[in-house]
């Protein structure tokens, strides 16, 4: 354990002894997510680097404080790659702010590509961790058929720091794809939600899509964008058969990079300005089959119709849970519009067994209750 490990082990056992909340931070980036902020800060950015990079294994093993930038500019000069496309900065984030590798994994938040290749937990091949009695603990490995044990490291991803601090975090990353296409094609949200399933459904390269309702000065207008990624030949004929299929257009790939990097960190003009002040922004994970939704406010679809954002105000928020628990699955209030919006519960409110297994995870890594408390729900 190095002199920073062990200060933080130190502070951590005393902040257990007190009973005094800590709240883990890297570089401050999603602050804003979550329910709430408690406790004293305890910044993992001195912790940072490579510890070791494999990239004939494709497998990097970071520490927790390491900025996602710096991780993904190492990689891509090996031509290697974080598939998942965790988000980099928010809208509204402070601008000093960083994302760092420990939040990506707290966090759990995946870019547009997380339908087609999996979500960042997938990717999280062994952890490192402090917990709640200031104990170093290893879990997983930096290979794919580590079976031994529960697999904590993947529990951690999403954990929004409740169970401990990670402190290093070994990775899975891949090749960046030899062809890459965007796809442009006019249609309303119910024509692309089947054309979607009906793609889905062949041996076609698909990488990430959305759907959008823009407002333009000629009237209003929706697209559907998707985007391919593979072998060159596989790239070229699905162009060829998703553009007989519907009528679409092949986007310039320098102009479509921007598009996506936007998507990723939600910077497209839906996200950046809500259209009234008192509305949040909603995050309804549902079936990727789901039909539209019966809901009276615009959305933005990702991930093949599997991820349906939405401004809606705060008073909705029945609706809205009910609405994506019928489509299969849940509804989050992403980004509020005051703090006081969050007394409707950021996240859904958890079944029994569930919320069971919550507290007893917690009660495990964590028994003085001290590590971002309030964080996800209110009284855990």
């Amino acid at each position: 354990m190095n002199t920073t490990l062990h200060h933080w082990a130190e502070r951590i056992r005393a902040a257990a002894a007190d009973h005094t909340p800590l709240r883990f931070r890297g570089g401050g980036s999603k602050d804003f997510y979550g329910q709430s902020l408690q406790g004293d800060i305890l910044d993992t950015r001195a912790h940072s680097g490579i510890v070791s990079y494999e990239p004939s294994e494709l497998v990097v093993t970071v520490r927790a404080g390491t900025p996602l930038a710096e991780l993904e500019a190492a990689l891509a000069e090996k031509g290697q790659c974080l598939p998942f496309e965790p988000p980099q900065q928010f809208i509204g984030a402070d601008a000093g702010s960083v994302a760092t590798i420990g939040g990506v994994v707290a966090t759990g938040l995946n870019g547009p590509a997380r339908a087609s290749v999996g979500a960042i937990r997938d990717y999280v091949l062994g952890t490192v961790l402090l917990n709640g009695q200031g104990e170093l603990l290893t879990f997983g490995g930096q290979v794919m058929k580590n079976v031994a044990g529960y697999d904590v490291s993947r529990l951690l991803a999403g954990s929004l720091g409740t169970l401990g601090l990670i402190t290093e975090v070994s990775l899975k990353v891949l090749p960046v794809a030899p062809a890459e296409a965007t796809l442009v094609f006019e249609l309303d949200q119910a024509s692309a939600l089947a054309q979607l399933q009906r793609w889905g459904a062949l041996p076609l390269p698909l990488n990430a899509s959305c759907w959008v309702h823009e407002r333009t000065d000629a009237g209003p207008r929706e697209r559907l964008f998707v985007r391919l990624r593979g072998a060159v030949a596989a790239v070229e004929s699905a162009c060829r058969t998703m553009t007989q299929d519907a009528r679409g257009e092949r986007m310039d790939t320098a102009q479509a990079a921007p598009v996506w990097h936007a998507c990723r960190n939600l910077r497209l003009p839906f996200f950046t300005t809500p259209p009234a002040p008192d509305m949040g922004l909603w995050r309804l994970s549902v079936a990727p089959s789901a039909s539209v939704l019966d809901l009276p406010w615009p959305q933005f679809v990702e991930w093949h119709g599997g991820q349906r954002w939405l401004w809606a105000p705060t008073s909705d928020a029945p609706r809205l849970r009910a609405a994506a628990q019928a489509a299969g699955g849940h509804a989050s209030l992403f980004r509020a519009a005051q703090e006081a919006d969050k007394r409707v519960g950021v996240f859904a409110p958890l079944a029994t067994p569930l919320d069971r297994i919550h507290r007893e995870l917690k009660k495990q890594f964590d028994p003085a209750g001290i590590f971002n408390p309030g964080r996800m729900y209110v009284d855990i």
